[in-house]
């Protein structure tokens, strides 16, 4: 497989925050395999299998979470990183963290943490992520976190960018391990944030129709924005049949429309050269170009007006917003006496107010929804039924 001469390279990693010692056999793998499969193995990701994606406490098992879909970005972004010569393991690491930061509920309980913290730092779910992986998931016993080298943590740190005002969490890791945050990110970074976007914004328009939510008239809202030229060498000109319609022989088509549409977006992405590098080796942003851009922009405002806007989905996103809300507040109220004891440990030994309410953003951010949920239930509604049916 050809590799190109700006992708990263695991045999010249700068390393991890802490030395490891590499005394035996552990197998072929490299530094950024072994990066992957430390987050595929943490608690932080297993519990993304029970976190909203878009619907919160859906009535159906076949919308997304936020596992099926880092799995989903992560399969995206190893095809772009193979297309650009990049290195695939970097890069599905990177996908496959991405999402560890966001609390329960998803933006509903993000916007909820913001609220709280907003006078101890604030909140901000990729810092989040960042330091579950560095500092809280715990399964070695000579230092915090997973331990991953500086490529992973500065592409998590940065795959959206340079970042120029690092939140409390973000800023802690960075003075620790300084991960030069006014760059820009590797390649492999950029191409995770490429492939966040082509996965969320076809995926829950899919969603969306599978809700019969959207129909053929927001499809045709979507379509006057594909450039024909692009649009027809992809192949999507005549595809608005085979997301809607059933047909006699083959049932619905609508995964080999939606897989057009993910390979269209694939194979656009590209490698631009930034003048704002002062290295020309450097000098490249991973990108997709102005036409399926566009027309990536066109399906995510179709979802936010006609999904994410609705009464119901809104009210399920108030429900949660209140949930989040209130378990800060009667955490905050009696810690000692609401908190597990590894948290109880961490609130007692923390050196301020700031920090005390960093701890208990810590435990509610790790939640799942359906824990969250429960939690909620113990403490405001004992004997009754779901929070989303009572509340």
């Amino acid at each position: 497989m050809h590799t190109a001469p700006y992708a990263s390279d695991p045999t010249a990693s700068r390393g991890r925050e802490f030395p490891e010692e590499r005394a035996g056999s552990r197998g072929p793998r490299s530094e950024f395999q072994r990066d992957r499969d430390r987050i595929v193995h943490s608690i932080a990701f297993r519990r993304l299998r029970s976190k909203t994606q878009v619907f919160i406490a859906p009535d159906g098992d076949h919308y997304r979470t936020r596992l099926t879909h880092s799995l989903e970005v992560a399969q995206v972004g190893r095809v772009i990183a193979r297309e650009l010569g990049l290195n695939e393991d970097l890069t599905e690491a990177l996908c496959l963290g991405h999402d560890i930061g966001h609390p329960p509920f998803g933006h509903a309980g993000e916007k909820a943490l913001e609220q709280a913290m907003v006078h101890a730092g604030g909140y901000d779910h990729n810092a989040q992520g960042l330091r579950t992986l560095a500092r809280l998931e715990g399964p070695y016993c000579d230092h915090d976190g997973l331990n991953l080298t500086w490529e992973t943590l500065e592409g998590l740190a940065k795959h959206n960018g340079p970042v120029a005002a690092p939140s409390w969490a973000l800023a802690e890791i960075d003075q620790a391990f300084s991960l030069e945050l006014s760059t820009w990110p590797s390649l492999e970074a950029q191409v995770a944030a490429v492939a966040d976007d082509i996965a969320y914004g076809i995926h829950d328009f899919e969603d969306g129709i599978v809700l019969r939510l959207l129909t053929q008239e927001h499809w045709q809202e979507v379509a006057q924005h594909l450039d024909h030229s692009w649009a027809g060498k992809n192949g999507l000109l005549q595809i608005e049949t085979q997301l809607f319609k059933r047909t006699e022989n083959s049932g619905y088509n609508r995964k080999q429309a939606v897989g057009a549409l993910v390979h269209a977006l694939i194979t656009s992405a590209e490698l631009k050269l930034n003048k704002e590098f002062e290295e020309p080796l450097l000098g490249w942003n991973a990108l997709l170009p102005e036409e399926p851009q566009r027309f990536l922009k066109s399906l995510k405002a179709t979802v936010s007006r006609h999904v994410i806007q609705l009464n119901t989905v809104q009210a399920a996103t108030y429900r949660g917003r209140k949930v989040v809300l209130s378990l800060f507040e009667a955490l905050s109220a009696e810690p000692e006496m609401l908190l597990p004891s590894s948290f109880q440990l961490l609130w007692k030994a923390a050196k301020s107010e700031h920090e005390q309410k960093r701890i208990i953003c810590d435990f509610i951010a790790g939640m799942t929804d359906q824990y969250a949920n429960r939690f909620y239930e113990r403490l405001f509604l004992p004997g009754h039924g779901s929070v989303f049916d009572r509340l």
